[in-house]
């Protein structure tokens, strides 16, 4: 096919129209290659979604632990936690722990 034959052709003088040559650079220019193009909208997207999932997470946690708080005002809740996470204990008393033999790690012998 001679130049003259392509030059003939619809699609030949649509393609080789200066607008759409300068429009089809300036898209793929968009699309690839510009500070704000469509792949860093993408990457910023997923970015996005993974901060707002850890936001919900961390707001959750921060409701159980005012549920907590609240609990821990009262003394005597106090004294309790104090006692079963801390062994904390008062004056004169003793304290025991008991451990169940499943809940103990074996050594295994070798």
């Amino acid at each position: 096919m001679k130049y003259k034959d392509l030059k003939n052709k619809k699609w030949f003088s649509i393609i080789t129209n200066m607008y759409v040559l300068v429009l089809t650079v300036f898209v793929v220019w968009m699309l690839f290659f510009d500070t704000n193009s469509f792949l860093i909208h993408l990457e910023l997207k997923k970015e996005i979604d993974k901060l707002e999932k850890t936001k919900s997470y961390l707001k959750e946690e921060i409701a159980k632990d005012k549920v907590i708080i609240e609990k821990l005002s009262d003394k005597e809740e106090l004294q309790k936690f104090a006692r079963e996470n801390y062994y904390l204990k008062k004056k004169n008393e003793e304290i025991y722990l008991i451990e169940y033999q499943d809940s103990i790690k074996q050594v295994e012998d070798e």
